[in-house]
């Protein structure tokens, strides 16, 4: 293993500088192996490479022992769970593709993206790019998506052939139940491309922090809907022979509560025409002839563990400064810190629970703690091989190429593809 590890590191460098509960046995699946390639890519949003290892969880091992895992996948900036996912089924930056954050303001249309909005999340003005279902799709596969950021709305006037309105009350069992009766659909109607989202290991490092026993248990919990997914997967016949793609969005940063930098008290808010708030990143859209003072002012009010950036300043690597959604100026702080408003902060220091250490991500994406997953498991990988580190715009044209689909224009670099698939054929 260690020859093809240095090999692949060789190979692969210049590329990255360019870029649930047990399953009813009893269920009449249909015994019908897959003849087409199939994919199923499983989201483990929040799970942070830092995990692995970490945290007991007997069936992602398995899958890591029978295949391929990375050392770890880098997330595009900012480190959030919209962009992040949307990167990886389109092959493109977040600067490239429009969810540069998780809140978005557009002024061509005068309107602000929120997870929260339901009317605007579905609306296909906001997603730009082809996501992989869409480039199937088009090209004569069905797909299903069981929840994926922008699996709601109608992006280039198609749809998955089979998709859910995201519910976070449905049980990760109930989830993996659904993507198994698709699979049992007869040869016509079964789809080639599927994928699962699982919240809960981001929702208990959000909560408790990455180092918490919650987090322990989510990472058990989450692994207990892979084995009904394994168990499943054999029952049909189909273990072995579908393509599993293990990843995820981003890691999480330990938040010890007294590392709060109350952003409104630094600067005049008066001069802003809109600002866009979350802990990690905000967005300031100064009024006309503005925007040098608000930079001045937060040059000197910021603390060493933040910093304002104007736009056109903005690192390269991070690929972001292109998209006209983002902000003349963002505050970034260091991981581990929150940025946070005075009616927020008067909120948050009088929790009952002041003391507790929380999580946080959005940070730069070349922290450690950012780091994301990615395990490769079926007939498309090989078995028991770990690859360097790499961005996770590149999975895009990875499943293209299992699927046998050209794919639509993309950030990734298909030779990386090609070099990954192409382990399965090395002795």
């Amino acid at each position: 293993m260690a020859t093809v590890f240095n090999t692949l590191k060789c190979l692969f460098a210049g590329l990255l500088l360019l870029t649930v509960t047990g399953c009813s046995m009893n269920q009449n699946y249909e015994q019908q192996p897959a003849t087409e390639p199939v994919i199923i890519l499983i989201s483990l949003d929040g799970f942070s490479q830092q995990y692995l290892g970490k945290y007991p969880a007997p069936h992602i091992e398995q899958l890591i022992a029978e295949g391929v895992i990375a050392e770890s996948m880098q997330p595009a900036f900012p480190t959030k769970t919209f962009p992040n996912h949307y990167s990886i089924v389109t092959g493109l930056y977040p600067g490239n593709h429009g969810i540069v954050e998780n809140n978005i303001y557009d002024a061509d249309f005068d309107a602000i993206f929120r997870m929260s909005k339901p009317a605007e999340v579905t609306h296909s003005r906001w997603w730009l790019g082809e996501p992989v279902w869409v480039t199937a799709e088009l090209q004569g596969i069905k797909t299903g998506t069981y929840f994926y950021p922008g699996s709601e709305a109608d992006i280039k006037g198609v749809r998955p052939s089979y998709w859910q309105a995201y519910d976070g009350k449905i049980s990760n069992s109930e989830r993996v139940r659904s993507v198994l009766q698709w699979l049992a659909l007869p040869k016509t109607e079964r789809p080639g491309f599927v994928t699962l989202y699982f919240s809960t290991i981001d929702d208990a490092g959000h909560r408790y922090g990455p180092e918490s026993a919650q987090v322990k248990a989510a990472v058990a919990e989450v692994d207990q809907a892979i084995g009904q997914l394994i168990a499943g997967l054999k029952a049909q016949n189909l273990y072995g022979q579908v393509n599993l793609l293990l990843v995820s969005d981003h890691g999480m940063a330990a938040v010890p509560p007294e590392q709060v930098i109350v952003v409104d008290s630094l600067f005049d808010s008066s001069k802003a025409a809109l600002s866009l708030w979350t802990p990690e990143i905000v967005s300031i859209f100064p009024k006309a002839g503005e925007l040098e003072s608000i930079y001045q002012q937060l040059s000197a009010g910021l603390p060493a563990s933040a910093r304002v950036y104007r736009k056109t300043d903005l690192p390269d690597r991070w690929h972001y400064q292109q998209s006209k959604r983002v902000a003349p100026l963002l505050i970034i702080p260091e991981p581990g810190w929150r940025l946070m408003q005075q009616s927020q902060y008067q909120r948050w220091q009088a929790r009952p629970n002041l003391q507790a250490v929380t999580g946080s991500h959005g940070y730069d994406n070349i922290a450690p703690e950012m780091q994301a997953i990615f395990i490769g498991h079926g007939p498309a990988f090989a078995e028991g091989v770990t690859i360097p580190s790499f961005a996770n715009i590149q999975l895009y044209n990875l499943m293209c190429a299992i699927l046998g689909i050209t794919p639509a224009a993309n950030d990734g670099d298909p030779d990386w593809a090609q070099q990954l698939l192409e382990l399965k054929q090395q002795p």
